[in-house]
């Protein structure tokens, strides 16, 4: 016969009654786990009470567990769910946390998890702490909180431009990365490429504080770089890692819980929809869920803890899809009608997508954005428009509420407040010719090199 349906556990917990399956219980909570395979008799019994947790974070556990997004926004809230977590040892909720962290609530969830030996949500909360505000410091009332962020780096903006391979014969000064020096207010180099590594064409992410560089092209033929490379800056070395299984270039790679994507791409001129996941603890790339369409260069961000990418529809439409790793589908969120709707570009903040296009009358020397709030499912506009650099599509990167762009002109930083850009600060524009791609690193302390100088351009 075939097994009847589960008989749901009976929880009490600060006199009020819950009702959970077991197997959900048991896959993604530790006490549980320890405690339906004990043999002991509270693991027979028809009721298991829990006296040291809250009624409300016990809820709030459940619904995370079952794949809600509840909005913690109240002290109690968090702190409960922070308990709940530590106690019932449930890295599900846990992570949900580190989802959540912003600048309202970064200094709170990081005294709770020292409290209670969280450890993970404790290092995402004191690394978001690091690379905000000073104040957010000050609001921190743990002594051992607040030696944990002193010890650890703030990230840095750090930028490459296009090159192609190059003899090994041949020195090439410019082809190196870049590092925003905010003190000196000046671009640094931090290291040359590898002879055989292309950025023309590659997809650029960071995954665990490394670079990866992924299918770059060489020649009029767009030959595709046969192998990865990967930057470490703890050691400021390079080490190869195998390409996709699919030759491709123009894809999109992304960094993403634990894992690199590359998504799309084209080979042999020809557009893709095949994705692929590469984990850097086997080495291997495996091929996941295709895209609902092929697509090139397709812009992608995280928020939240989610993975989104736009794809580009005929009639100016820009379609917002999400990568669900569970269901392994791609699954549609939004979309926008806009006149030049191609966009170049995506970052998040908190709620928030910014997709970049092209500004209005095919001017590619401006851009416009957009922002869809993922609570909401609204699109509004960013007033004003943003530039781009000569010869170089729009970049940026978000660091805590901030947002860095970059051109040859200057480096701008934007504060993001109630769904706009607010301009805070200009710096030093990039002295190198070609289009940017952009990312955050924690460089060792005491990093340095020389400025980056201008090039004659042929």
């Amino acid at each position: 016969m075939p097994p009847g349906p589960e008989v749901p556990v009976q929880v009490w917990v600060d006199g009020h009654l819950f009702q959970a399956e077991q197997s959900l219980l048991v896959e993604h909570c530790g006490f549980f786990r320890g405690l339906f395979r004990s043999g002991m008799r509270e693991a027979r019994a028809a009721e298991v009470r829990l006296g040291a947790l809250s009624a409300s974070g016990f809820g709030t556990a459940l619904r995370v567990l079952r794949g809600e997004r509840p909005a913690l926004a109240a002290d109690d809230e968090l702190l409960q769910a922070v308990e709940c977590a530590a106690f019932l040892q449930a890295p599900v909720l846990a992570r949900f946390l580190e989802h959540i962290i912003t600048s309202d609530n970064c200094s709170l969830l990081c005294d709770a998890a020292a409290a209670f030996g969280l450890h993970d949500v404790l290092h995402s909360a004191a690394l978001f702490i690091r690379d905000g505000a000073h104040e957010l410091v000050a609001e921190l009332e743990l002594p051992e909180a607040r030696a944990y962020v002193a010890a650890l780096r703030p990230s840095t903006y750090v930028a490459v431009s296009t090159h192609t391979p190059t003899p090994g014969f041949l020195e090439d000064a410019s082809r190196t990365m870049c590092f925003l020096d905010e003190e000196e207010d000046a671009w640094r180099t931090l290291a040359a490429l590898p002879l055989e590594a292309s950025t023309l064409l590659a997809g650029v992410a960071t995954l665990g504080n490394k670079l990866y560089i992924v299918g770059g092209v060489c020649g009029a033929s767009k030959e595709v770089v046969e192998l990865g490379f990967c930057y470490d800056p703890e050691g400021g070395t390079w080490c190869e890692f195998p390409s996709p299984h699919q030759p491709r270039y123009d894809m999109a790679l992304a960094g993403f819980e634990g894992r690199l994507y590359a998504i799309g791409g084209e080979f042999q001129r020809t557009p893709m929809s095949s994705v692929e996941c590469y984990d850097p603890a086997t080495g291997c790339w495996s091929f996941v869920a295709d895209l609902p369409q092929p697509a090139t260069g397709s812009p992608c961000a995280q928020a939240r803890g989610r993975l989104f990418v736009c794809l580009w529809r005929p009639a100016d439409i820009t379609a917002v899809f999400e990568y669900v790793v569970q269901m392994d589908k791609w699954l549609p969120v939004a979309e926008l009608c806009r006149s030049q709707s191609y966009g170049h570009f995506m970052v998040a903040h908190r709620d928030s997508l910014y997709v970049v296009r092209n500004g209005p009358s095919d001017d590619f020397l401006h851009c416009a954005i957009d922002c869809f709030n993922l609570v909401t499912g609204q699109w509004t506009s960013l007033p004003g428009q943003f530039v781009n650099s000569k010869g170089a599509l729009f970049t940026s990167v978000v660091r805590g509420d901030t947002v860095y762009t970059v051109n040859r002109v200057s480096t701008l930083v934007y504060a993001i407040e109630d769904g706009t850009w607010r301009l805070l600060r200009e710096k030093a524009g990039f002295p190198r010719p070609g289009s940017l791609q952009t990312f955050l690193l924690r460089l060792p302390p005491g990093t340095t090199g020389p400025v980056a100088t201008a090039l004659p351009e042929l």
